[in-house]
């Protein structure tokens, strides 16, 4: 059973990376090229501590702008592309002004080992998390029938399905426990 699901994955994944046309670049083509190099980038630059801290971010952006009172209001007054780009928008400005914020406040201090740049593993995993996250919820603000007309299957299994989004939403929340709490006891003489 487990080979017959590997195997249709396999052949999903390959008739999907097939369809990348890298003379006519698309939207998939080019999130393909940002999730790796975005991973690759912030792994290098900004290490395991700091990541961890956008991940945060992420997670409460996506609360405000989910439970916002306001934008209900406002996407009755607008067309639906402007609804998009505002949701997007307001995702992506209270993203960066809480990362800001987090980055200065207490919590950096809080998660920080004494390596505050992580193993590169640990700095690696959390890239590839983040990046597919914020790929994820930025995806997920685009009504379905782009989604359908712009993106191939493989983009929509990898990022965009509910089984994606809810892998890309729990997969730092568990590596977050694991990997914080294993470096945070190796602080600690004593545990409380």
């Amino acid at each position: 059973m487990i080979g017959l699901i590997a195997a249709a994955s396999e052949a999903a994944t390959n008739s999907s990376l097939s369809s990348f046309d890298f003379s006519k670049p698309s939207w998939d083509l080019f999130i393909v090229l940002f999730f790796v190099v975005a991973a690759l980038l912030y792994g290098l630059s900004l290490g395991r501590d700091r990541i961890i801290v956008i991940l945060v971010s992420i997670y409460m952006s996506l609360a405000i702008v989910n439970t916002a009172p306001f934008l209900p209001n406002i996407e009755t007054s607008i067309i639906v592309n402007d609804v998009v780009i505002l949701k997007i928008s307001t995702f992506l400005g209270v993203f960066i002004a809480l990362f800001f914020l987090l980055s200065r406040s207490g919590l950096l201090k809080t998660i920080a080992s004494g390596d505050e740049k992580g193993s590169w593993w640990q700095v690696m995993l959390f890239s590839i998390l983040h990046v597919g996250l914020l790929i994820s919820v930025t995806l997920t603000f685009l009504p379905d029938n782009v989604i359908a007309d712009k993106f191939t299957p493989f983009t929509q299994m990898m990022f965009i399905g509910d089984w994606a989004r809810f892998l890309w939403i729990i997969a730092p929340v568990i590596a977050m426990s694991f990997l914080v709490n294993s470096s945070s006891k190796k602080r600690y003489k004593y545990d409380i």
